[in-house]
């Protein structure tokens, strides 16, 4: 059975574990061929470990165990110059064509209150989760006009660019502002036919979640990651703690079809009903 996405190549930041790798396995499931990058290094005030080259290159043989081409490289989103070789290279290699973005780079941190963050960690924070995103799309669009075959961006932000979040004050302006740059950037590319939406998450079970600092965030008084289901799953309106990877490419996925080719400048949660309680 031919796939949704046969035919077309997506672009996926982030690509080396975690969502970014979910959504490059499963684009490519429904015949997507796929580019993606990711920093592999560590990043100043993360607390948890960072994905490697050996992550990437699982992602890669993840892809091409599908029978789907896959160009993947290390770059940092905060380095356009890097983002942009990238995605040239990857256009090139793989036809020509771009149809599909997805802006899934991103890190968590936490620490004081707002009054208290140093303006380094401020700083890493929108340069990664907000300018990173821009860059992203900046570098992927020329491409996608160029082919004129109109395509779907969609830039993940967060329940966190929904609602107000205690305690996490950079993260949750920087995805805050990514809902800001989506609805610009779908006014802008609409004459283009190319939709631009943003998916937000709650707690997913990533590296990015699951490990000792978020525990001690949400669960002090319990900081293992059975206290910290229980915790999300107190916060949801669904019977689940927290969701799977798959679960926000499920919602990529649709978004990039033709079943949503009226889908533009909106909000999707897949969230569990976490900003609704």
């Amino acid at each position: 059975m031919v796939g949704r996405l046969e035919g077309k190549v997506a672009l996926i930041s982030g690509g080396a574990r975690g969502q970014g790798r979910s959504h490059a396995v499963r684009l490519a499931e429904e015949g997507a061929d796929i580019i993606t990058f990711d920093v592999c290094g560590p990043i100043d005030g993360v607390p948890y470990p960072a994905p490697n080259q050996a992550d990437l290159d699982e992602t890669v043989r993840q892809v091409e165990a599908l029978d789907r081409r896959i160009v993947a490289r290390q770059a940092d989103v905060r380095d356009y110059a890097a983002v942009k070789a990238v995605v040239d290279e990857g256009v090139a290699e793989l036809g020509g064509r771009l149809d599909i973005v997805s802006a899934s780079a991103g890190i968590f941190t936490f620490g004081p209150l707002a009054a208290e963050t140093t303006e380094e960690d401020w700083d890493t924070m929108l340069d990664i989760n907000l300018k990173g995103v821009w860059q992203t799309v900046k570098a992927a669009t020329p491409h996608m006009i160029a082919a004129d075959n109109g395509g779907s961006v969609v830039l993940t932000s967060s329940t966190a660019g929904i609602k107000g979040t205690y305690g996490v004050a950079a993260y949750t302006a920087a995805k805050h502002g990514v809902v800001g740059l989506m609805k610009t950037l779908a006014l802008e590319l609409g004459p283009q036919n190319i939709r631009v939406n943003s998916v937000h998450p709650t707690s997913v079970a990533t590296p990015m979640v699951l490990n000792d600092a978020l525990y001690n965030l949400f669960s002090p008084d319990s900081p293992t990651e059975e206290s910290f289901r229980e915790t999300m799953h107190a916060s949801h309106a669904l019977n689940v703690g927290i969701i799977e990877a798959v679960d926000i490419s499920n919602a990529i996925l649709w978004l990039s079809t033709d079943e949503a080719r009226y889908v533009t400048g909106t909000q999707i949660k897949v969230d569990a009903g976490y900003t609704t309680k």
